[in-house]
């Protein structure tokens, strides 16, 4: 039975997930360009980290395992202070130790973590290294997890000391040494059948403590859960899920007249199993009437650093790169500006120039979702105090687009019991969806976020090609709330 740490991490969520990693790898969902980000920042954080460890080595990675193990062992005869990704192996259970401390007594595990605080899974994460190594004759002093403090702010410098935590986790590690031989035998009875898949339900494991990559298999092609079932209604909790799951009800036109439901989940089922649309018209009209012209539908485009590049920054924070404007007069002609920052720079400064320049402080400015609009300007005013009137007047000058939805004065079928706009504009303009989709290398925020990220890779070619494309990208979106607002006003 060969496992890593991460299958057994894997098992320990689910061991059906485990036997279809080993056996049935074709019907895992591979992995996108965010989880390709997350790992990449996975990487950066751990090299960062080791830095914390002066004067160790680094076993490098190689297919042959045994290059590995033999390395660890030479780096154990220098006597090195520390060394990373030290390789071990007990009866088919390999461990890489993100960074191992070596002294005359023992040895201490550090798990490093691109999180921002201590999960549980990661304690089954050191567990699993704890046990190796003790099997292998190795006093274990301590058991840690290196993750970031996401209070930290950057000043000049990066203080290394401040960006992690440090947190002993071995009494914790140690009470779960009872656990894992049975664990290991329940993996072991499942992996010894190749054939049969272990006959493991659906349920929260699916998505916690991670997304799990055989969802869509378990969930759409085994047990044909539709996309919009028991498991969207807004807000129903996991105990009447299972309820209704348990009783073999899944899809939404099945559930009983009886169920008990708020009166917006009765509304929107009985609006569902009817197929028709609920609008309330008075409110709706209310909250147009509110609007004052001209309208600027306002759209930021953000990303991420787990390690802060920029002073004044916080661990992912959101930094905006790009905006879009579209502004709306009153008889219905449109004006547009824009915003995309040059890579490699500290964007903030120029866009806040930029946005008190497009953005008059006594007009209304339409967001969908607005408290993150809201978030981005807040903190770009506390970073910038000369600018900071006019960016707060902006905030309390906006309306929240969302509204409408959140609140259900409009529900129709299609939008599967959602107010996300995923959901709305394809409703309620349907013609945007396949705009969306004819767009050229950046069709959703995901897709955004890592192409800025990754602007300072290709060459100057293809960085056009791509900043074009994160151009038409934004300016679709805010186009899109245009749109929205005119099928609320109709």
């Amino acid at each position: 039975m060969n496992l890593s740490k991460s299958l057994y991490t894997k098992g320990i969520q689910c061991p059906k997930a485990l036997w279809l990693k080993k056996y049935k790898p074709s019907v895992l969902t591979p992995p996108d360009e965010s989880a390709q980000a997350i790992f990449e920042t996975g990487n950066i954080v751990g090299n960062l980290a080791c830095k914390l460890f002066p004067d160790g080595k680094e076993v490098h990675f190689s297919k042959d395992f045994s290059l590995m193990l033999d390395t660890t062992q030479e780096y154990l005869d220098e006597k090195l202070p520390y060394i990373y990704e030290a390789t071990f192996e007990y009866q088919g259970i390999l461990v890489m130790v993100d960074v191992l401390e070596v002294e005359d007594d023992g040895v201490s595990i550090y798990e490093v973590k691109s999180s921002t605080s201590l999960k549980d899974i990661y304690l089954h994460d050191v567990s699993i290294q704890y046990y190796v190594l003790t099997n292998l004759g190795f006093n274990i002093k301590s058991s840690n997890v290196v993750y970031i403090n996401n209070e930290y702010i950057r000043g000049d410098k990066l203080e290394l000391d401040k960006l992690f935590v440090i947190d002993e986790v071995s009494s914790q590690v140690e009470e779960l040494q009872s656990n894992i031989p049975k664990n290991l035998e329940e993996f072991r009875v499942y992996l010894s059948d190749k054939q049969n898949e272990p006959n493991i339900d659906i349920g929260s494991h699916c998505k916690k403590p991670y997304a799990c990559d055989a969802k869509d298999y378990c969930w759409k092609v085994q047990r044909q859960i539709p996309d919009y079932s028991i498991f969207n209604i807004f807000k129903l909790g996991s105990k009447k899920q299972v309820e209704l799951y348990s009783q073999g009800i899944v899809n939404i036109e099945d559930i009983p007249e009886n169920f008990e439901l708020t009166a917006n989940q009765k509304k929107a089922v009985e609006n569902y199993k009817n197929n028709t649309t609920y609008i309330d018209s008075e409110n709706i009209k209310a909250f147009c009437d509110d609007l004052t012209y001209p309208i600027y539908h306002l759209d930021f485009e953000t990303f991420q650093q787990a390690v802060p590049q920029y002073k004044g920054l916080k661990p992912f924070e959101q930094i905006p790169f790009q905006y879009s404007l579209h502004i709306e007069y009153k008889d219905g002609t449109l004006g547009h500006k824009e915003f995309l920052a040059q890579d490699g720079i500290d964007p903030r400064e120029k866009i806040v120039k930029r946005l008190i320049e497009d953005i008059p402080s006594d007009v209304t400015v339409l967001a969908y979702n607005m408290s993150f609009e809201k978030g981005v300007i807040s903190r770009l005013a506390n970073t910038y105090s000369e600018y900071s009137e006019h960016l707060l007047s902006i905030n309390e000058n906006m309306k929240d687009l969302m509204i409408p939805f959140h609140k259900k004065w409009y529900i129709t079928p299609s939008m599967q019991g959602s107010y996300s706009i995923k959901y709305v504009l394809p409703s309620l303009v349907p013609e945007f969806e396949k705009a969306y989709k004819e767009l050229d290398g950046v069709q959703n925020g995901s897709e955004a976020m890592n192409a800025f990220a990754n602007l300072g890779k290709p060459d100057d070619k293809e960085k056009e090609k791509m900043r074009t494309s994160l151009l038409e990208y934004c300016k679709l979106d805010t186009l899109a709330m245009v749109e929205i607002l005119r099928k609320l006003k109709d």
